[in-house]
């Protein structure tokens, strides 16, 4: 049985409207799931930028990194082959750009970028590894300064 291993990198990215926050969120082409946009990390590339780059091409978002949120383990199967993979999150700020303006080249990847209440995300997402991802992005806004 062959296995391997993958390491990816991801954000959280929220926007504060009207007093209450917003979180980044993908559909991944062909799929019905809600998840954060992520990807493989680049060779020469570390987690942080592959972070920041997979936030711009699957969102169409600019976002300031902040700081690490934590990594998701999980095994999965593919092609009769065991994966074990690894995803760093990341907690990003909303800077700039219109969310799903992603490009043409990206559209193969995904469907559709949107705006979810942030409070909804711990239900909304589908991968648990994501939901704990967005509660401590929560946490993080709550605590005090």
């Amino acid at each position: 049985m062959a296995a391997t291993r993958e390491f990816s990198a991801g954000g959280v990215v929220v926007r504060e409207v009207d007093g209450r926050y917003e979180v980044a969120v993908i559909r991944p082409a062909g799929k019905t799931v809600t998840a954060l946009p992520k990807g493989h990390i680049d060779p020469g590339e570390s987690a942080e930028q592959a972070a920041a780059r997979e936030v711009r091409e699957e969102t169409g978002l600019e976002a300031r990194l902040e700081q690490k949120l934590g990594d998701v383990k999980y095994v999965y199967r593919w092609r009769g082959t065991t994966i074990f993979k690894e995803v760093t999150f990341f907690f990003f700020r909303y800077q700039s750009g219109v969310i799903d303006a992603v490009t043409e080249a990206m559209r193969k990847e995904v469907d559709h970028a949107f705006w979810l209440p942030l409070d909804d995300a711990p239900q909304k997402l589908t991968y648990p590894g994501e939901r704990e991802m967005a509660g401590r992005a929560r946490a993080l806004l709550a605590a005090p300064r």
